[in-house]
């Protein structure tokens, strides 16, 4: 901000900030590509954490150098290159708390809220871990039952584990919503996707899959086999023909967990 307008306190950024968000706008419009062709195809950060971590000398020289520059209070270099330390070898003890260390201050110094918790929600990961239990989640069965039929089924796509429905290979279900005006859909895999298109039953379906709409709503809050189990049971819900199809597709959903950390590599990297 111009100096005329820095020392206002309603343009503070308590919450945005003019960093954050210039690059939020920029990444928008052209890409998270930044025009420089030495990032174009970087390697993974795990990659390229062992590699910056190797030419530095190792992990110890890298720590020895990082405490010198924590203790000259530059704690933003000692969080980005301590991270090389942690994406190398997540389970360098030294190497998380000097990073978490840095984090803090970092946090107790931001004028932003948010990154004030990113910063102090990165230290505590690195000093305990990420945190387990059980998530609110974005879903609830009310928000769920709410839903049309064509978003329950763009619902049940999110779930889709891509790479798990590759082996399951293309199936094709008639779903009959025995209380809807329109009730047939043609849905089913293909290319690894979950498509479902409305007023019409499959060609030659696989399976069929005759439900009220609350069943479905419920199944795909909760797409597993021990749900449609459950609905069949409740005589709610009736498959004919290869129900293994339904299995499959219900086999390849995957369910999120809100706890995944920040701070270090993910097990897909």
């Amino acid at each position: 901000m111009p100096p005329t307008l820095e020392a206002q306190f309603h343009v503070r950024g308590y919450y945005g900030t003019v960093r954050h968000n210039a690059k939020a706008v920029y990444q928008r419009y052209l890409g998270y590509f930044d025009g420089n062709p030495a990032t174009l195809n970087p390697y993974p950060r795990t990659e390229r954490a062992k590699r910056y971590v190797a030419w530095m000398g190792g992990a110890d020289e890298v720590l020895d150098q990082a405490r010198a520059s924590f203790d000259a209070g530059d704690y933003r270099w000692v969080a980005e290159v301590v991270n090389h330390v942690v994406f190398a070898d997540p389970a360098n003890r030294q190497a998380r708390l000097l990073q978490a260390a840095a984090l803090e201050q970092l946090g107790y110094q931001a004028e932003s809220g948010p990154w004030r918790d990113f910063y102090l929600t990165g230290a505590q990961e690195l000093r305990n871990g990420t945190p387990s239990g059980r998530s609110a989640g974005s879903a609830n069965a009310d928000s769920v039952a709410a839903m049309s039929t064509g978003t329950l089924f763009t619902w049940l796509g999110v779930h889709i584990d891509g790479p798990a429905a590759v082996e399951v290979g293309n199936l094709s279900l008639t779903v009959h919503v025995t209380d809807e005006p329109s009730p047939m859909w043609d849905v089913g895999l293909s290319n690894a996707a979950l498509y479902a298109t409305p007023g019409r039953p499959a060609p030659n379906p696989d399976a069929t899959v005759q439900l009220p709409r609350a069943s479905l709503a419920r199944l795909v809050l909760t797409p597993t086999i021990d749900t449609l189990s459950t609905l069949e049971a409740e005589g709610t819900t009736v498959v004919t023909g290869d129900r293994s199809a339904v299995e499959r597709l219900l086999g390849v959903c995957d369910s999120f967990n809100l706890w995944f950390g920040i701070i270090e590599p993910r097990p897909s990297i």
